[in-house]
């Protein structure tokens, strides 16, 4: 069983979406942000659950798609995943801050 820990990155990204969510409607954000959390749990089992990150090329950094989300995250190996990132997929990932330091890490 692999473990699966959130980068403070990934966590600031949340609380991000939470806090925009949040302004129309704050159960939406918390039925939103509650859904993310739980997403990676499946990973436990099965970390090549999520499909390649199409941009990168890198068999290590995949993603879970949820809703209008991205689930990025890396295996660091078969007992360890790092969640990367979380951010809408409408957006390019390039976009994300500090991402290239993340993966590159």
């Amino acid at each position: 069983m692999a473990e699966v820990i959130w980068t403070e990155s990934a966590l600031s990204d949340i609380d991000d979406i939470g806090d925009h969510i949040s302004k129309d409607s704050i159960r939406y954000a918390e039925l939103t942000v509650a859904k993310l959390f739980e997403s990676p749990d499946i990973l436990e089992l099965n970390p090549m659950a999520g499909k390649m990150v199409p941009e990168l090329q890198n068999e290590s950094i995949r993603q879970l798609t949820r809703g209008s989300f991205r689930i990025i995250y890396r295996l660091v190996d078969e007992k360890l995943i790092e969640i990367l990132t979380v951010h809408r997929s409408a957006r390019l990932l390039s976009n994300t801050y500090d991402f290239e330091n993340l993966v590159n890490e």
